[in-house]
């Protein structure tokens, strides 16, 4: 085991950070660091607080296991679940050095801002490290937790109600303050996340409080129009739903009182779940005036979103979020315009099939186009991309690559052996597979090296403009440049939301 401990650089000295020093474990040219604190734990009067300063420690911490992961329902990692949640993990080649300033990627998980955790096994880090990146996880508050406001917590003077974006930007401070240590360079960071983590990377595109903590972004199904829950007001407003949930739980008042009794409330009862994307209460970003004081189009449209380059893309069936579209396809049609108009953007498909496209289209490739051409508009380098690639033997029966399908072709961590993941049963890896993952993960490392993907070494991906409308899409037939992509059906998409809505 000793050896294993101090196979790093310079002979295995420990790595000093600023809240003390860490040993990680060495194999197969990485070594990793997992369960380093980057904040205070978030628990009794801190549980819905900005998060609080790392503690210290004396002596070397051996940064050998993943910390708890957030609370959350039941679908996440095994192990232990706790309010103590806020760690991060390192992976870096083993030869790092301090004087190396290797390019430096966060990531942030998704899981509808209720579920996740940066421990996740398809999180790992190594192909990043061997490629000569340093990669980064971290756990962040989910759920109730994680987003949440209450008139009786909304005092401030700090910002409020998104815990979870302010553990997230608490990461990224971390990381721009110790990450030289580890051998990363803190002047050359890439955040990156999938589904709620792109969207909290293009919240913290926009956001005035991670200004300066990154220097690039991608977004992975990024849902480009997503707008903040209002913090005050009626209906489904922050802190009309947090009145609710207060007073279900015999919480009430808006005083301290109240607030004590909140933060008095077991994990347990916060930890209670909604019924699903649909239900109003389900939390997520609220618009604080903060952290967010927009919506993700609305701040690329203002030209407030952080000026670096920038990647985005989604999968062929994101619609896989929302299977019921297939069941009631008439409805979803008439609701994107005129039904014909549709039916021929569309082409000659059943309407089941046209439904599960115009979801995934509505949700993330027009936003996606839409971003790319406000970024575009304003000269700043952004590249989209397409990803469609289903392993042959799930073609037949496929309705394309569903939501997070390319998680494990970025990360090359595609599976060796069968197994069952998230309902889906994803087959080991074939020769073609590997091909897509290795060209995917290379584009993205060249991304985090040069702020260029095309440097990968694969064809040549051209940087968004409006006039050339032109994506990289990976699919079955390979790697390849599309222009014009879908244009007609992102076009009537458009015009759609562009028409005021219909008078009550």
């Amino acid at each position: 085991m000793a050896s294993l401990l101090w196979a790093g650089w310079a002979f295995g000295q420990p790595v000093h950070t600023a809240q003390g020093d860490v040993s990680g474990v060495a194999a197969g040219g990485v070594e990793t660091f997992k369960g380093i604190p980057f904040a205070a734990p978030p628990v009794g009067d801190l549980r819905w607080k900005p998060p609080g300063l790392a503690p210290v420690w004396k002596g070397v911490r051996a940064a050998e296991a993943f910390g708890p992961i957030c609370m959350q329902g039941r679908r996440g990692p095994p192990g232990p679940m706790s309010e103590d949640c806020l760690t991060l993990n390192i992976w870096r080649p083993t030869s790092a050095k301090p004087t190396d300033k290797l390019p430096v990627m966060v990531w942030i998980y998704g899981g509808a801002f209720v579920q996740g955790a940066g421990s996740y096994p398809f999180y790992d880090g190594a192909s990043f490290a061997r490629d000569g990146v340093i990669l980064v996880t971290f756990n962040y508050r989910l759920g109730r937790f994680g987003f949440f406001a209450h008139p009786a917590l909304d005092a401030g003077p700090g910002p409020v109600a998104n815990y979870g974006l302010m553990d997230q930007i608490a990461a990224l401070k971390w990381v721009k303050t110790n990450i030289a240590a580890f051998g990363g360079d803190p002047k050359n960071v890439t955040i990156f996340g999938e589904s709620a983590g792109a969207i909290s990377v293009n919240y913290l595109m926009v956001s005035p409080a991670a200004k300066g903590l990154f220097f690039k972004a991608i977004a992975e199904s990024g849902f480009g129009r997503s707008v903040p829950r209002a913090l005050k007001g009626e209906n489904n407003a922050a802190e009309v739903v947090g009145l609710t949930f207060a007073s279900a739980n015999g919480v009430k008042g808006e005083d301290a009182a109240a607030a004590a009794a909140l933060r008095a409330l077991p994990a347990d009862t916060l930890n209670a779940p909604v019924s699903g994307l649909a239900d109003p209460s389900i939390p997520g970003p609220i618009l604080d005036g903060q952290i967010l004081t927009s919506g993700i189009a609305e701040g690329f449209a203002k030209g407030d979103e952080a000026h670096v380059p920038y990647i985005e893309g989604g999968n062929s069936y994101e619609a896989s979020l929302f299977p019921q579209v297939a069941v009631f396809p008439d409805r979803v049609i008439a609701r994107a315009g005129d039904p014909g108009q549709v039916k021929a953007a569309y082409g000659d498909k059943i309407p089941a099939e046209i439904a599960r496209e115009l979801t995934t289209d509505t949700m993330i490739t027009e936003p996606d186009r839409y971003l790319a051409r406000q970024m575009a508009g304003q000269g700043l380098p952004v590249f989209v991309y397409h990803f469609s690639y289903v392993p042959a033997s799930l073609r037949p029966t496929s309705f394309g690559a569903p939501h997070g399908g390319e998680i494990g072709y970025v990360f090359s961590t595609l599976p060796k052996a069968p197994v069952s993941y998230g309902g889906r049963n994803i087959p080991a890896a074939t020769p073609d597979d590997e091909k897509i993952s290795d060209a995917m993960h290379a584009y993205w490392v060249a991304f985090a090296k040069t702020g260029d993907p095309d440097s990968a070494g694969g064809p040549a991906w051209p940087r968004y403009t409006e006039a050339g409308d032109q994506l990289l899409e990976f699919g079955a037939d390979g790697v390849n440049v599309r222009q014009g992509f879908e244009k007609a059906r992102l076009d009537l998409i458009e015009a759609a939301r562009a028409k005021p809505a219909p008078s009550p």
